[in-house]
Parts: structure tokens; C-alpha cells; sequence
């Protein structure tokens, strides 16, 4: 049985890597797939190895190998160096012994082959038939975002948040911004449980928290570069020291799912719908101002948004391309 052989750090996957997992399973019986990482880089060894298994579920004669490396023992480096080669190549001896065959796309995978006295092949090292790197990716994830396996995509999804007090176009301009942007959003949760603001409890704002973070997780694997989100656990915590002069208890993994890469602060200065749900226009107000001392006694920076209707939409598309410059 010949055994292959193919390392990397995978960080990202891409189909780069996986033409190379391809074309070695075709050339061995069995493949080791070595997952190389160290614990400060930015994007964790767990996340990758997920990503791996994700994509090669179907296939039954792979080994997935985790080795987190010193890089003081083992240098980081892309470079073709024979010394560098050799420190490698003793490491994986140790990782994947009997090892008949190895596939590499780069010039260095000879000098590992020579130390490892076993055959190499060498897979699109000019990166024709796949034209793309992870450091490109890393650097553009959206330029080369159809590169992405399905799994990788989420990670490099930007969270948009739009929060702010009552009525002031939330629901609508979400919505609005996901279809112009050709993605998705998450709705507000509140609405679903509560029809009335002032009938609202405490425990309704833990069912809200709860609830709205499971969609944000969930919708995250279907969106198109961009996810947009109508309020965060922060206007939730924020009702809760406004309604019942009470913090919030929540568990961690519905911080960690409202996480954000720019808040857009929608302003009062809108026209005022009472639609017989909602708060009275002057608690509206004063709960824009509770929202916003909320969001900065926290530290969390947020680009206010006002104006009519059409000019809050402008100006947040505006913001958005600014911020995350080219979506193609």
C-alpha cells in the first residue's frame, strides 16, 4: 500500500489545497494530512482542523494529523532552504513514518523529500490551475472569496449590526441593505416574543438574547461576504437597565455570537410610526440616549446614522464600502 503525504498550514483552506489533497489521493492508497500551527496565529488551530474534516468528510482513507510546532525549533518559513527542509522533513518522519510519497506546491517540497528519502510530486507550484494563496486570501478574503470551501466562508464573514431605539427604520433599512448587498440578515428577535414593548419582562429579554444569538450563528453560513444583523445583545442589556434597572445575565456563547465588525447607530431624528406596539415618541428619545451612554460606557464605537429614509440607506452603503472597500 502506498502511503502520501501532504502538510501545511491551511490558513486559510482553499481550493488550492484542496486540488493538492485531490491529486494525492489519486497517486497513493492512503494520504496523512499534517496540519501545521502554533497558538499565535490568527486564526486557531481547532478553526482549521474543523475546516479540514469538513471538507474531506466523504473520504475514508485520509489521516488528519494536528502538530502545533515551535517556531523557534521549526522556522516559519516559505523559503526553499536545505537547513530549514531537513528540520521539517525529521518532524514529519516522526508524525508520518512510512511514508512512501509526498505532495508539495512548492519548491522546498524536494529538499523535504530528499530528507525524508521518499519520492515527491509536485501539484500547480505556478498556481495555474488554482491561482491563489492563503496570505492573498488572508489579505482580500473577498476578491478571492469563491476560492473558499463552503466551511471557510463564515470565518471571514463581516457582521454588520444596526441598533438604535424605536422607530427609527432598523427592520426596513436591514433588510434593504442584505438585498442590496446580495446576502442575508438576521431579524430582530424582540417582536417575536414580546408584541407589546410595555408588556415586556425580564425573562422575555433572555429568551430575546437567546434567540436572536442562535440566528446570528445560523445565518452566518449563508451569507454572501456580508451579514447584516437588526440589534445586538447590547440594546438588549441596554432595555434591561431602562425597563427594570436590572443587568442582563447571559452565558458566553451569546457574547461571543455578538461580536461585530461595524455598528451603525440609527438616530431618532426620523419620522415617528406609532404603530401601537412600540413606546410613546418621548420614551423613544430617551431611550435612544439610554442606548447610546450604553453602548459608550462600554467602549464599543458605532457611526451614527440620520436622516430621512433614503439618506440613511445611502449613507450607510457609503460607510460600508468605505470600511470593507471592494465586495468583489
Amino acid at each position: 500500500m502506498k502511503k502520501g503525504l501532504v502538510f501545511g498550514k491551511f490558513m486559510p483552506l482553499h481550493k488550492g489545497h484542496l486540488g493538492l489533497i485531490q491529486f494525492a489521493l489519486r497517486s497513493c492508497d492512503h494520504l496523512t494530512i499534517i496540519l501545521c500551527y502554533t497558538n499565535n496565529e490568527p486564526i486557531t488551530g481547532t478553526i482549521r482542523l474543523e475546516w479540514i474534516k469538513n471538507a474531506l468528510e466523504n473520504i475514508n482513507n485520509i489521516t488528519i494529523v494536528p502538530f502545533e510546532y515551535d517556531d523557534l525549533l521549526l522556522p516559519n518559513t516559505s523559503a526553499s532552504s536545505r537547513n530549514v527542509s531537513k528540520l521539517w522533513a525529521a518532524a514529519f518522519k516522526e508524525l508520518a513514518p512510512a511514508t512512501d510519497i509526498i505532495f508539495t506546491s512548492e519548491p522546498y517540497g524536494e529538499y523535504v523529500a530528499e530528507y525524508m528519502d521518499i519520492q515527491h510530486r509536485s501539484f500547480d507550484e505556478e498556481k495555474r490551475i488554482v491561482p491563489v494563496s492563503a496570505s492573498q486570501v488572508r489579505q482580500q478574503p473577498f476578491k478571492y472569496w469563491n476560492f473558499l470551501p463552503p466551511s471557510v466562508q463564515p470565518w471571514f464573514v463581516k457582521k454588520i449590526c444596526l441598533v438604535g431605539t424605536e422607530s427609527t427604520g432598523k427592520s426596513s433599512l436591514t433588510a434593504k441593505l442584505a438585498s442590496h448587498f446580495n446576502t442575508n440578515y438576521v431579524p430582530e428577535m424582540g417582536r417575536e416574543v414580546v408584541a407589546v414593548t410595555d408588556n415586556c419582562t425580564y425573562a422575555d429579554l433572555l429568551r430575546i438574547a437567546s434567540q436572536h444569538a442562535k440566528m446570528i450563528s445560523g445565518k452566518l453560513s449563508e451569507a454572501n461576504k456580508l451579514l447584516f444583523i437588526d440589534t445586538d445583545i447590547n440594546i438588549t442589556a441596554s432595555y434591561s437597565e431602562f425597563l427594570f434597572n436590572k443587568k442582563l445575565a447571559i452565558e458566553k456563547w451569546i457574547e461571543d455570537a455578538n461580536q461585530f465588525d461595524l455598528y451603525l447607530f440609527l438616530e431618532p431624528d426620523c419620522e415617528y410610526v406609532q404603530d401601537g406596539t412600540r413606546l410613546s415618541v418621548q420614551m423613544r428619545n430617551k431611550l435612544s440616549e439610554h442606548h447610546k451612554k450604553f453602548f459608550q460606557d462600554k467602549e464599543i464605537n458605532f457611526i451614527s446614522i440620520d436622516g430621512d429614509w433614503e439618506n440613511r440607506f445611502i449613507q450607510s452603503c457609503k460607510i460600508i464600502e468605505e470600511t470593507f472597500g471592494p465586495l468583489s
